[in-house]
């Protein structure tokens, strides 16, 4: 089984050079996080297909290209964006699923939409996209919001993914601490303490203490 980069150096140093071919990720966060980094670096380092279901595909584009220069750019030539414009959504996330290149990155973001429809329909969406990365050899990323009013197949989402990725954001004082916990990852080892994160304009580790 092939190893794919993430794009985020400390991840694929983590997890051995990155994540297993034909992987479904779910990462999850809190929707005021700086989440959206991390979803831009997964996209950008491969041919991507991606899905967006709340933001328009222009304000995608324009993410993809904010932190890394020309090497960003030309990346974000590679990612075709798609947004979920048709009567049945379910339709929209099967045809950008079908297109991904070989080795490509496909990303649904957010699935919350798809998480709301009837639980039997989504976990078949969700095994078809299985399907198709499988056939590319490639990685689907399933961006997963907390809070607010989340569906009964959250649950769903978390048990087809193959990685768990949940970024935990917390505000202390004048200190924002992000930590990324990977309580699953299947065909690997997920990490055995959370890693904390620094997301400004880019993603690193941060190597800041922490104060009790």
């Amino acid at each position: 089984m092939e190893t794919l980069p993430t794009g985020i150096s400390v991840l694929d140093r983590e997890f051995g050079g990155g994540l297993p071919s034909g992987s479904v990720v779910a990462l999850k966060a809190d929707p005021a996080s700086q989440s959206e980094l991390i979803i831009n670096r997964l996209s950008r380092v491969r041919k991507c297909r991606y899905l967006t279901t709340v933001r328009s595909p222009d304000a995608v584009e324009a993410g993809l290209t904010l932190d890394g220069g020309t090497a960003a750019a030309d990346a974000a030539e590679e990612t075709v964006v798609r947004s979920v414009d048709g009567d049945d959504p379910f339709e929209d996330a099967l045809s950008v699923a079908a297109d991904l290149p070989e080795r490509g990155t496909l990303v649904i973001d957010s699935v919350e939409p798809f998480e709301a429809k009837e639980r039997d329909r989504y976990r078949t969406l969700l095994n078809d996209v299985r399907q198709h990365v499988d056939e590319a050899g490639g990685i689907a990323v399933l961006h997963a919001f907390k809070g607010g009013s989340i569906g009964q197949n959250r649950v769903v989402t978390e048990q087809v993914a193959d990685v768990v990725f949940d970024l935990r954001t917390t505000v202390t004082g004048t200190e924002i601490a992000n930590r990324l916990v990977v309580p699953k990852f299947r065909g690997g080892a997920a990490l055995e303490e959370p890693l904390k994160l620094k997301l400004t304009d880019t993603v690193s580790v941060d190597t800041s203490r922490d104060i009790a």
